[in-house]
């Protein structure tokens, strides 16, 4: 193995947010989550497959009784922008109906596919709904979309990092960062 072209990290332009920021953000939004859901028991739905790491950090920081499930959707495949186009990938295992859903994302840039999930999840009829995102990239919104918890909102830059991928690659970093051009237009 060539630790020289295996170094993840040498595709990294510059990184956008440290992991000690991530973590401080994420016990931020752990306690403003657990002081709103107090006594309501809800359900985490996370977004397979980028909010999966946001989801384990922010279940440590959370300190009420709730419950997880996963729903997958595509809309980028091997692209570096949303095709616009979603597809329901994996449904919900558990029904939502008269439950306090909590829908985790790790990114929201162009709104569509938070959208798409919105009015998909509010017809099962939960008793709320309300929307995490780790990101958000307001400068590529198509559709308006309100976020009850955010981390943080970045430019509109390519970003991996965090459980954010380009080809299922660089997820496992523990900084969010810009990924070199070089990486995706080679491939793009």
């Amino acid at each position: 193995m060539n630790k020289k072209t295996d170094n993840i990290h040498q595709d990294i332009e510059k990184v956008l947010i440290d992991s000690e920021t991530i973590n401080k953000k994420i016990k931020e939004l752990g306690e403003k989550i657990s002081c709103d859901y107090k006594g309501k028991n809800p359900v985490l739905i996370a977004i397979l497959k980028g909010s999966v790491i946001l989801l384990s950090d922010l279940l440590k920081a959370i300190d009420i009784n709730c419950s997880i499930d996963f729903i997958e959707v595509s809309s980028y495949g091997e692209n570096t922008e949303s095709s616009g186009v979603v597809k329901l990938v994996m449904d919900l295992r558990e029904s939502i109906e008269n439950r306090h859903v909590l829908l985790i994302e790790d990114i929201v840039d162009t709104g569509l596919t938070m959208e798409y999930l919105r009015e998909n999840l509010l017809t099962r009829h939960p008793a709320s709904f309300k929307i995490c995102s780790l990101l958000s990239k307001p400068d590529r919104r198509r559709v308006s979309i309100d976020l009850d918890y955010c981390g943080f909102e970045i430019p509109d830059d390519f970003v991996v990092g965090y459980g954010l991928d380009y080809n299922e690659k660089y997820r496992n970093l523990d900084y969010i960062g810009t990924l070199k051009k070089r990486i995706y237009k080679k491939n793009g």
